[in-house]
């Protein structure tokens, strides 16, 4: 297996060893919430004046999937839409308390994650950081273009 390969399969299953690590805690505090529910929860606290678009280029999904899940997000009791008084046209959404609680249980789930993980990210030098974020940026930049050529924007 050359580098590349190394460094794409090591990313993928440090991924997946994280989201089985996570799940069983995650599933168990937010039980009744899906992962899509949950995210889409925390991109409207996090990102002020969320609306169907804005959702959608951030999930990679269409603005009809979209629509379904704040549909069931406002059902739920977990966000509520509004308008601007100067664009009537668009809908925006924002969290209510209840959603601001499952937003507040998967924070400190994060956090709790973070520290279990803190041990290995506290041998990492700043040069090896440096290194590492470069990497990610250029692989980032080097997606983002190739979703640009196939007519795509993200």
């Amino acid at each position: 297996m050359n580098k590349e390969d190394q460094i794409l399969t090591g990313v993928r299953d440090i991924y997946n060893k994280m989201v089985w690590l996570n799940k069983d805690k995650m599933e168990g505090s937010l039980k009744g919430y899906t992962s899509s529910e949950v995210h889409c929860i925390e991109y409207i606290e996090k990102n002020v004046d969320s609306n169907v678009t804005k959702l959608a280029e951030s999930f990679f999904m269409t603005r009809g999937a979209i629509s379904k899940l704040t549909k069931k997000l406002i059902e739920k009791g977990l966000i509520e839409s509004y308008q601007k008084s100067d664009n009537k046209k668009e809908i925006y959404f924002r969290l209510t308390e209840q959603g601001k609680v499952i937003y507040k249980i998967h924070e400190d789930l994060h956090k709790e994650f973070q520290e279990r993980d803190k041990a290995v990210f506290a041998q990492i030098t700043e040069e090896q950081f440096d290194s590492m974020l470069s990497f990610v940026e250029k692989y980032s930049s080097h997606l983002d273009a190739e979703i640009k050529k196939q007519g795509k924007d993200i």
